[in-house]
């Protein structure tokens, strides 16, 4: 996968689901070509560090690596950051049966720490079927320092993805966010409502009536 990839098409699940940080974290990926980003992402150009490729999310507010592995069904790895600090992970393979929001539970093991039953929903993306899940501030650190990655369901293997270059490719990626200038997403619980809904954008002042 390029960075010239379709845009997940993802139902938003009812109000105050559990799932719904990882379905926003799967709206961050929708990425367009290169030539229709906003000024914000179009600041930093898309990348080649070694097997990985480095873009702006289509929004600014981020940025991403991907790679495609030569594998039965042409795995797609997809690893989002944005500037809030906020991660999405995306794993995509054209045999899965995988549904769109098909609610699962995945073991992901890097050769620096692991997720024991993690959860992740279903998505389809580029005419592939996978699923996207979203992680604690370390999981970049932990990607960056691993040789390899394990995602299993159960007892069943999911995917076996060597990591090679991912120490470089994550630190790209860490000075693609740092170019950003798109919208820092503002905090939000599990249920969606921010931390504070008044915040105020662009610091704008009221007038005294």
């Amino acid at each position: 996968m390029t960075a010239a990839t379709s845009p997940f098409g993802i139902v938003p699940p009812p109000a105050g689901s559990q799932w719904g940080a990882i379905l926003r974290a799967a709206a961050v990926l929708g990425i367009g070509t290169v030539s229709a980003l906003p000024a914000a992402a179009q600041s930093y150009a898309a990348r080649q560090i070694g097997a990985w490729t480095v873009a702006a999310s289509k929004d600014g507010s981020g940025c991403f690596i991907s790679r495609s592995f030569d594998q039965p069904g042409s795995t797609t790895l997809l690893l989002g950051m944005d500037r809030d600090g906020s991660n999405h992970f995306s794993v995509l393979n054209e045999n899965w049966s995988i549904r769109p929001q098909d609610r699962l539970k995945l073991t992901f093991r890097l050769t620096q720490g692991g997720y024991p039953n993690h959860q992740a929903i279903g998505i389809v993306a580029d005419g592939k079927q996978g699923f996207v899940a979203a992680f604690d501030p370390k999981f970049p650190t932990s990607f960056a320092g691993s040789k390899a990655l394990h995602i299993d369901r159960g007892r069943t293997p999911v995917a076996r993805l060597p990591l090679d270059g991912s120490g470089a490719a994550v630190a790209e990626l860490r000075r693609c966010v740092e170019a950003q200038h798109g919208p820092e997403k503002a905090q939000a619980s599990d249920d969606g409502v921010p931390r504070d809904p008044f915040a105020a954008h662009g610091k704008r002042k009221e007038r005294r009536r």
